[in-house]
């Protein structure tokens, strides 16, 4: 019976993902034990540590098909651990007792540990293909809004101008540094662990790495160059890889509800019939990817700390901390793959409403761009007689409601030097951009040179 989010008919494809949690199915990770245990089989066959066939029958008979998982399920709740149980069921029926070469010269956590490797790559392959539509979809909105003008905030209030192009461009250079990340840890997290009981490789003596190499060339994966049983900065860096991931989703979640605000109005997640909908308020349009996007990324971070806990542990061989990374490791998984999948609907048809954009510029009567009039005062007056008299008129502006442009040009300081149709062009936010656009081009030159 489905108990969780995560698991649950109505919920699971809200806040995860079906190829997710294939990845971390019980069928799924089974089949990667009995891979590793296949290939480990084949490897010491060919290094002549086990008999030929031997490795032969154990190869053949290491298939998901031939485990029975409620057996298997039991055999774990009493053993403590499922390795046991699926080498006790592989060997009952390997031909001529031949299935007692099998998990040779291993233990449980080489085989655990290896396993979850394979199940990190794999879930890193979907993280990673989610990450290159989010960014295209990015790169797009960059292109397309580079010059529109917006109003930058600072504390919740207007600050200066910016443009539409520039908040998509520094959110997609974040996704570009993300992706330089997922590259650079690759290397340092996909390595397999097969070390023997306390990590030594005694059990096979002179042939041990020889072994641990030729399996791990056949799994596809890094040599340790020391068993890591219980030095677990591989686990702890995919998660906090995860956890600065989802926090760029949560940053464009957060912008994009407060964006979608009835007084702001100036993007929107993309419309089907009844999303968002209210069961009292017909009007509404209440954000959805974003709550879920804040909810599932909240989240991640909590397993992130959950997993650097599990990195302290005890002597060679742990006793608990381990266990921490088998509930928290599929579950930092499968909601970044929520997070992923609902931000990727949102910023593929993200609405964008560019006349709104305008309109809230203008709504502070032309104070938006404050700091351009008393930088381009400063020559005339100097600066600081420049700040205290925009200051002033500032406040004017807002106690009347009168436009900054009429102010300006009806102040005798200024207009001894600067006409009207010199102060428009200096209160147009338009012209106030500073190097946005420059700055989205800079971000787009990398993407096109990261893609190739």
């Amino acid at each position: 019976m489905p108990a969780t989010a995560l698991d649950s008919l109505i919920f699971r494809d809200i806040f995860s993902t079906e190829a997710m949690r294939r990845v971390f199915s019980d069928e799924q990770r089974t089949a990667y034990y009995l891979e590793i245990e296949a290939a480990l089989a084949r490897v010491q066959g060919r290094l002549g540590i086990i008999p030929g066939e031997a490795a032969r029958e154990i190869e053949a008979k290491c298939r998901i098909e031939n485990i029975d998982l409620n057996k298997l399920k039991q055999q774990t709740e009493r053993i403590g651990y499922p390795i046991l149980g699926v080498v006790q069921q592989i060997v009952a029926i390997c031909a001529k007792g031949l299935g007692e070469w099998c998990h040779w010269g291993a233990t449980t956590q080489d085989i655990t540990d290896t396993a979850t490797v394979m199940q990190i790559r794999a879930a890193l392959d979907l993280v990673e293909a989610d990450m290159e539509k989010i960014a295209a979809a990015l790169a797009g909105l960059a292109r397309r809004y580079r010059l529109t003008p917006m109003a930058g905030r600072s504390n919740l209030q207007q600050a200066v101008p910016i443009t539409f192009g520039f908040k998509a461009a520094s959110l997609l250079a974040a996704f570009q540094r993300h992706r330089q990340r997922l590259a650079q840890l690759r290397p340092r997290v996909l390595v397999g662990e097969f070390a023997g009981a306390a990590g030594t490789l005694a059990s096979l003596g002179a042939d041990g790495l020889n072994v641990q190499a030729a399996l791990m060339d056949e799994l596809r994966l890094g040599q340790p160059e020391i068993a890591w049983h219980t030095v677990r900065d591989r686990i702890g860096e995919v998660a906090c890889f995860l956890g600065l991931l989802t926090g760029t989703l949560g940053k464009i979640a957060m912008d994009v509800k407060l964006l979608m605000q009835t007084e702001v109005a100036e993007v929107f997640e993309p419309f089907a019939e009844g999303r968002g909908s209210s069961s009292t308020m017909p009007q509404k349009r209440n954000p959805i990817s974003s709550l879920y996007i804040h909810a599932t990324a909240a989240l991640v971070r909590q397993h992130a700390a959950a997993l650097l806990e599990a990195a302290v542990a005890d002597h060679e061989r742990s006793t608990g901390p381990w266990e921490i990374e088998w509930i928290a490791l599929p579950e930092i998984f499968l909601l970044a793959a929520g997070a992923l999948a609902q931000t990727r609907i949102m910023v593929e048809g993200l609405e964008v409403d560019v006349a709104r954009m305008r309109e809230n510029l203008d709504m502070t009567h032309g104070t938006i761009v404050s700091e351009a009039v008393m930088m381009g005062l400063g020559p005339y007056l100097g600066r600081q007689r420049a700040h205290d008299l925009v200051y002033d008129i500032c406040r004017e502006v807002a106690l009347t409601g009168v436009p900054l442009i009429d102010l300006l040009a009806r102040n005798p300081e200024i207009s001894r030097h600067l006409g009207r149709a010199e102060l428009e062009r200096m209160v147009d936010p338009a012209n106030y951009l500073g190097l946005a656009g420059d700055m989205v081009d800079r971000v787009l030159a990398s993407e096109r040179k990261d893609r190739g």
